[in-house]
């Protein structure tokens, strides 16, 4: 049977770095399961693979489309099957990894559809966002569907606006709804869960941060002040610098938040993926044990 490898974990967690290790022990390719990393116009913000790492394994499913062409985790379920089709025609074994988590289920379990929200609904919530309401529709949330508010990114809009759609569409829990029975997948799946102490991840968490600074964060997102209205910049590490170019913060202030942001983005990474007893957790390091625990000596 053909076998499908996920390499998951939280943000820093150095997931790259072990799905490369993982395809060439096996000689196979990628299929990237990060919601952010998809763009072309982001880059140093979303801690893209570096070209290095692009050249050592065939990826797919990066920098593929423009920030402002409309994608969702319905299309991209379609499009990475298909794409897993045909790498396994050449290939037993093929790797994905990611961090977005629904796009991990979307590959490996599929994603119940969701009912279409009216066009005034959508723009209703759309200005909401866009007057700076995203508290208050975090707080409905939590009272319509506390178990979804448990484990969402609070600083992803698009998340957010999307399971109010549903909601108040469907009538029902946004969680329900996804957690409705799929039929399974004509493959195997194995999930290793990346892991580290917490000391060991806010370290890298603050070093990738500073990193990215480095190597131009701020001019990537003033070439990007064109698409800010776009949701899909209103996220950790780009608007943060955003309000640096506004004038509302210093550098200073806006690494500070990146950085604490980040964390609480892994922290709720972590509580996502502790819904999946099927994940065998690993440390962040032990390439060895982990091809060992994929080739199935222990697995």
């Amino acid at each position: 049977m053909k076998h499908l490898v996920v390499i998951v974990g939280p943000t820093a967690i150095g997931k790259t770095a072990a799905a490369i290790a993982v395809a060439q022990h096996f000689r196979t390719e990628i299929i990237s399961c990060d919601s952010r990393q998809f763009y072309r116009q982001l880059n140093i913000g979303v801690a893209r693979p570096t070209p290095t790492e692009l050249t050592a394994v065939p990826h797919h499913f990066i920098a593929n489309r423009s920030v402002d062409d409309p994608y969702n985790v319905y299309a991209y379920e379609h499009e990475a099957l298909e794409c897993l089709q045909r790498l396994f025609r050449a290939h037993d074994v093929v790797v994905a990894v990611g961090g977005s988590g629904l796009y991990v289920d979307a590959l490996c379990s599929g994603i119940n559809l969701m009912p279409d929200p009216t066009p005034e609904l959508r723009a209703t919530l759309s200005a909401r966002i866009a007057r700076g309401e995203l508290p208050q529709m975090l707080d409905e949330l939590r009272h319509l569907d506390p178990d979804y508010y448990a484990v969402v990114d609070h600083s992803n809009p698009i998340r957010i606006q999307r399971a109010l759609e549903v909601i108040i569409t469907a009538g029902e829990p946004y969680s329900q709804i996804i957690a409705q029975p799929l039929q399974p997948r004509p493959f195997k799946i194995s999930k290793i869960g990346l892991r580290c102490d917490r000391e060991v991840l806010r370290h890298r968490i603050d070093t990738r941060v500073d990193q990215m600074l480095q190597h131009g964060l701020v001019d990537e997102v003033r070439n990007l002040v064109p698409y800010r209205h776009i949701n899909t910049l209103n996220t950790v590490g780009y608007k943060e610098i955003f309000s640096y170019l506004d004038g509302l913060c210093t550098l200073e202030q806006a690494v500070s938040d990146i950085k604490n942001h980040t964390w609480q983005y892994a922290k709720k990474q972590m509580t996502w993926l502790k819904r999946y007893p099927e994940i065998i957790w690993r440390d962040n390091k032990n390439f060895s044990e982990i091809l060992q625990l994929i080739s199935g000596s222990e697995y």
